[in-house]
Parts: C-alpha cells; sequence; structure tokens
C-alpha cells in the first residue's frame, strides 16, 4: 500500500508506478469513480480516455472548423454522396 499525501490546495502527487500502470502522463485527465464492493465504498482511478463518451461526442473531431447550421450541413451531406462517400 502507498500513502499520497494532499497538499493545502488539495493537490496529490501519484506514484509513478501507478502513473506507468494507468499509461497516464502530466496533464491527462482521470476520472474517479466510487462502488460498493463488498458493502464497503472503493475509489477507482481511470483513465478519461477510457470513458465511454456519447456516440455524437465521438464525431467532435470531425465538425472544428466547421459551419454547423442546416444549410451548410445538406451542401456537406451532398457533396459526400456526389463523391461516393455515402
Amino acid at each position: 500500500m502507498t500513502l499520497i499525501r494532499l497538499t493545502a490546495k488539495r493537490q496529490a502527487t501519484l506514484p509513478r508506478k501507478l502513473c506507468e500502470e494507468l499509461r497516464v502522463r502530466p496533464g491527462d485527465a482521470l476520472v474517479v469513480d466510487a462502488r460498493l464492493v463488498r458493502g464497503e465504498r472503493v475509489w477507482f482511478l481511470k483513465p478519461a480516455d477510457e470513458v465511454e463518451a456519447p456516440w455524437f461526442a465521438r464525431l467532435r473531431r470531425y465538425a472544428r472548423g466547421k459551419r454547423h447550421d442546416l444549410a451548410s450541413v445538406r451542401r456537406s451531406v451532398e457533396k459526400a454522396r456526389r463523391g461516393g462517400r455515402i
């Protein structure tokens, strides 16, 4: 077992071994989740990229820098149809 202390700002330093096992680096986000295990509350850490995102959130990278008004979306769909992509 490893002891982790909080600073006055509630910050903690994670041991290198834990970071390596979680495959996280400085700046990465972690999800903290509490569950009941055999009647005891247990906290879990998990890299944020492993968290299941809603399907539409996964499309965000394709939408960056593009217009989202209905006319623009329709033009984009029509262009994809003409190009045989859909």
